[in-house]
């Protein structure tokens, strides 16, 4: 774009990125095609040596994937982004590439399942050194980070409790330390936080959830600095080969496109649903970041636009009960994804953090009677008459454990 002035998010992501062909396609070309000719052997030559410009094989890049790279790119205000096929490639990858034997990582406690497996149990085999703090707790950052540490990674809101980390404080400590800094920002999106300018270093995301948010491809993605990208990301990638499809980069870019009006109306929908929720009989606590209940509200709103999509709340009673809620719903589908077009709702202890074990997810505050709750476009109406629904099942169990 030549426009001298900084166009806004929902203009960005109908305009940037676009390379059209000499057919002058409307929609952006999909370049289903796993490699590339060359005019000459000469060509074919320079381009492995670095010395042209030229497409080379779909696993190291390709025309479609890199046109939804640049599109992300210029939203989340990064100088570079790659595609992965799946979010967890993309964590995997940006802390595989980074981390060597002998290296230490510090993380949040609070991380998606997989993430956390991969710090705890992965990482280790290689020699690494693996770190939990509790993200609230500054002091514990602090004596953490008192050490030359290589990365540091974090959510926040946090998977599924939404506890929400200081960026700025962490990432200055560990900058101190001399570490990257990897915020997977998933639950946010690029449209409510963008951790870069909080001092992050690196970004990851599943655009699985919120991006494309229709329930119809896997995608990851890793954003930062030109020079991280291209001499330590890019290498791993171009010999491990977690590429993303032309295929998903081309809807990928598509879900871009509407991003805005998404996550704007899933939010309202989803602080209407929490205010609902915080109201009701029969659940003993609500977490949203923009209710001034949160215990890290004002943060929250420091870092954050809104509140997000995301609503977490603990029923009363333990798993039963919370599977009697669960069960009773209509319009809310159960479901392990999340920051879909369609409400979803899932049960962390027995699903996403499963195999934390239970000490871990006592400690993250993970209990039985926990529900993590995707909202959806739904008219919030009927939102929130199914979830009455699942309300009614809470009190007919009260009532005849009662009369019992």
């Amino acid at each position: 774009m030549n426009d001298q002035h900084a166009l806004y998010p929902a203009t960005l992501l109908l305009h940037s990125g676009i390379d059209r062909t000499p057919h002058g396609e409307t929609s952006e070309a999909m370049f289903l095609t796993s490699g590339f000719v060359y005019d000459d052997a000469e060509q074919a030559e320079a381009t492995f040596l670095g010395q042209a410009t030229h497409y080379q094989y779909s696993r190291f890049g390709n025309p479609t994937v890199a046109a939804f790279e640049a599109r992300l790119a210029a939203l989340e205000g990064a100088e570079a982004c790659r595609a992965t096929a799946t979010g967890m490639a993309a964590v995997s990858s940006a802390l595989l590439s980074h981390l060597r034997h002998g290296d230490r990582i510090v993380a949040s406690r609070a991380l998606f399942g997989s993430c956390h497996w991969i710090v705890s149990q992965l990482l280790p085999r290689y020699g690494i050194e693996s770190v939990f703090v509790d993200g609230g707790d500054l002091d514990a950052w602090a004596e953490a980070l008192s050490v030359p540490t290589a990365c540091v990674l974090l959510e926040t809101p946090s998977n599924p409790m939404l506890d929400i980390v200081d960026l700025r404080a962490v990432c200055d400590m560990a900058h101190r330390a001399g570490a990257v800094v990897v915020v997977d920002n998933v639950f946010a999106t690029p449209l409510l936080q963008q951790p870069l300018q909080f001092g992050a270093d690196v970004v990851v995301y599943s655009c699985t959830k919120h991006i494309d948010g229709q329930g119809r491809v896997l995608g990851g993605a890793v954003l930062g600095t030109k020079a991280w990208i291209e001499t330590t990301l890019q290498p791993f990638l171009r010999n491990t080969g977690p590429a993303m499809s032309p295929f998903n980069a081309w809807v990928l870019s598509k879900g871009l496109e509407t991003l805005t009006l998404r996550v704007d109306a899933m939010t309202r929908n989803a602080h209407a649903v929490a205010d609902m929720l915080a109201a009701s009989p029969g659940i003993a606590r609500v977490w949203y970041p923009a209710r001034a209940d949160h215990p890290q509200h004002r943060l929250a709103m420091r870092q954050m636009s809104a509140g997000g999509t995301l609503v977490t709340f603990a029923v009363e009673g333990g798993k039963a009960d919370a599977f009697r809620m669960m069960n009773a719903l209509e319009l809310v589908a159960i479901s392990n994804n999340l920051g879909d077009s369609r409400s979803m709702v899932t049960h962390p202890a027995t699903t996403t953090h499963m195999k934390i074990g239970p000490e871990e997810r006592a400690a993250l505050g993970i209990t039985d009677g926990v529900i993590r709750l995707s909202v959806g476009l739904e008219d919030v109406r009927d939102l929130l008459r199914d979830l009455r629904r699942g309300l009614d099942a809470l009190a007919d169990r009260g009532q005849r454990r009662a009369a019992e």
